[in-house]
């Protein structure tokens, strides 16, 4: 027996060895939780194209991410800690990924794969850190961290909005979730011949809660409580999207030999009744799947996250559950082994394959230890909103200790029964915290006067500043006209003559400037100008040199004495120089 079950291994391994390599599609949902589908145990909202690919997948069922979207992707995209690849926060200049990190996009890219980032990026809005910089040969994406942020095209609302298509902005109708879809399907038509590598990313279930009014008002006849009702509605409109994109795969006979992984980006950030809010009239509160915290927690409910793996044609064992501690950084590791990349990572990954774990070789698999933490802060302080991990314990915040083999829902502290156990701990993430301090000085830069993008426009979202109650991260915010400034952080590729025009909103808005005078620093370069009435932009023409500073604004309302940043800024190279 032991022998036949032998060739027959090898049978399939020849046969998976001799297919053409197979295609890839990753699909990361934004801010829907481990509760937010029925497979999982939710009642009331209704997933089936998921539950089915549940039924059909490898699920790995202790995954975890970092627990907020920005950190995620660049794990993701990396195979590294976010915050080694300068990604910490969802704003302040922090979620720019360093151009010195290889993403897993170039990396199918440079083994011959057509490559294409559809939906969100958050990773960078400006040069050289947008997807089409980092190895994507196709992009269809909206601005910032969601539709409507103060980066994406200025009255976007999820319906016929304008989004980035390969870097220029085009309308396109309908709703967001059946634009990107749409897209991944055109996308795999037109590639169905040759191997691809889809990153598919769709804003939703991110706020705004803004769903297809029949699939919101199903859950709210129901009696879920807003904006669960529009969450779970913008879910369910997805899973029906989603629903097309496999049959289509089916259709076009490449279901067999196409890596399909589906995962969330944090836990849920609307599945469950926040403080303060009651239940639906119907009684509903939500489901988290027995976890505490959600979105922007170090508790489980933060971090982790649904991740499916279906690829009939690698001859995994389908349907089955793998409880190994894994992370989103070991997808890129794990997809370089399956798809046969010649990749050698020019920097250490943190992220180990999981190909053994896929083909049942659990024996001799390690016990691992995982980091978690939630930073929102221009500088990471140490153990603030920290996890550590293992199979076995979580220590929480440096002190918090909990026994995941009884207690899964971390309601009862054991540190004082297991100090043995906390000391290790913090100790490996002392160790871990080394690793990380030499990162904190460095930053993501916005590089101005390149050929790749002239003239740069880039928002107030990345000003670095104190305090992220200084950020106006959302076009809402922005129309608030809030008394904030900060600062970028800002490399000139080439010395030259320079146009810096400084805005409270984009062009089309054509909105006056609420000041008297406009002011512009960058090093020792400091100028100031009289604004007009009704003027809508204020102007500088200066000579900039090559190099990196750091660049303010200033919008003064001399009467008032106070002033503000301005929200949106255009650099555009006009000619060569040489200095001031």
């Amino acid at each position: 027996m032991r022998a036949a079950v032998g060739l027959l291994m090898a049978v399939m391994a020849a046969a998976v060895a001799a297919a053409p390599r197979p295609n890839v599609v990753i699909v990361i949902t934004d801010d829907q939780g481990y509760g937010d589908l029925s497979a999982h145990g939710n009642t009331m909202i209704r997933t089936p194209n998921l539950d089915r690919l549940h039924a059909e997948s490898v699920r790995f069922t202790n995954f975890h991410v970092d627990p907020t979207c920005s950190p995620t992707r660049a794990a993701l995209m990396t195979g590294r800690y976010s915050t080694r690849a300068g990604v910490w926060h969802t704003v302040m200049g922090r979620s720019m990924m360093f151009r010195d990190e290889t993403t897993i996009a170039q990396v199918f890219a440079a083994n011959g794969y057509r490559t294409a980032c559809i939906g969100k990026w958050h990773l960078g809005d400006n040069y050289p850190k947008r997807p089409q910089d980092r190895g994507f040969h196709e992009t269809l994406i909206h601005g910032g961290g969601g539709i409507g942020q103060t980066p994406d095209f200025w009255g976007n609302d999820y319906f016929d909005d304008h989004y980035l298509h390969n870097g220029e902005w085009r309308p396109f109708q309908g709703y967001c979730t059946d634009v990107f879809i749409g897209a991944a399907i055109d996308f795999i038509e037109r590639h169905r011949d040759r191997p691809f590598f889809l990153y598919l990313a769709p804003n939703i279930p991110h706020s705004p809660y803004r769903a297809p009014e029949a699939y919101r008002r199903r859950y709210a006849e129901c009696g879920v409580p807003a904006p669960m009702d529009a969450f779970y509605g913008m879910i369910e409109h997805f899973d029906d999207a989603f629903g097309r994109l496999r049959a289509r795969l089916r259709e076009l006979g490449l279901a067999d030999n196409t890596i399909l992984i589906f995962l969330t980006d944090n836990g849920t950030s609307a599945g469950v009744v926040s403080r303060g809010r009651g239940a639906g009239s119907g009684g509903w509160t939500g489901f988290n799947a027995g976890m505490r915290g959600q979105k922007g927690s170090a508790y489980d409910g933060g971090h982790r996250v649904p991740c499916f793996l279906y690829w009939p044609g690698g001859g995994f064992a389908a349907g089955r559950d793998v409880p190994v501690l894994a992370a989103h950084f070991d997808l890129l590791p794990t997809l370089v082994e399956l798809c046969g990349l010649d990749w050698t990572p020019p920097k250490p990954l943190d992220g180990r394959s999981l190909v053994p774990i896929l083909r049942g070789e659990t024996a001799g698999w390690p016990e691992r230890t995982l980091f978690v933490h939630v930073q929102r802060e221009e500088i990471p302080p140490k153990w603030v909103a920290s996890a550590v991990l293992t199979d076995r314990w979580r220590l929480v915040n440096g002190s918090e200790l909990y026994d995941m083999s009884a207690d899964t829902g971390q309601t009862r502290d054991v540190s004082a029964e297991h100090p043995t156990v906390v000391a290790r701990l913090r100790e490996q993430y002392e160790a871990w915290w080394t690793t990380l301090e030499s990162v904190f000085a460095r930053y993501g830069y916005i590089v101005v006067g390149t050929e790749a993008e002239n003239p740069c426009r880039f928002t107030c979202m990345d000003w670095h500043a104190p305090d992220v109650a200084q950020i106006p991260w959302d076009q809402s915010l922005v129309q608030k006209m809030p008394w904030a400034n900060g600062w970028w952080m800002v490399e000139v590729a080439r010395p030259g003559r320079y146009r810096i025009t400084l805005r409270h909103q984009p062009a089309a808005a054509a909105v006056s400037l609420q000041a008297t005078r406009a002011r512009v620093r960058w090093g020792t370069i400091d100028a100031s100008r009289e604004v007009p009435r009704g003027a809508t932009s204020a102007t500088f023409d200066v000579n900039l040199p090559a190099g990196r500073e750091r660049f303010q604004t200033w919008l003064e309302d001399e009467p008032s004495g106070r002033a503000r940043g301005a929200f949106y800024v255009e650099i555009e190279r006009l000619a060569e120089g040489g200095g001031l």
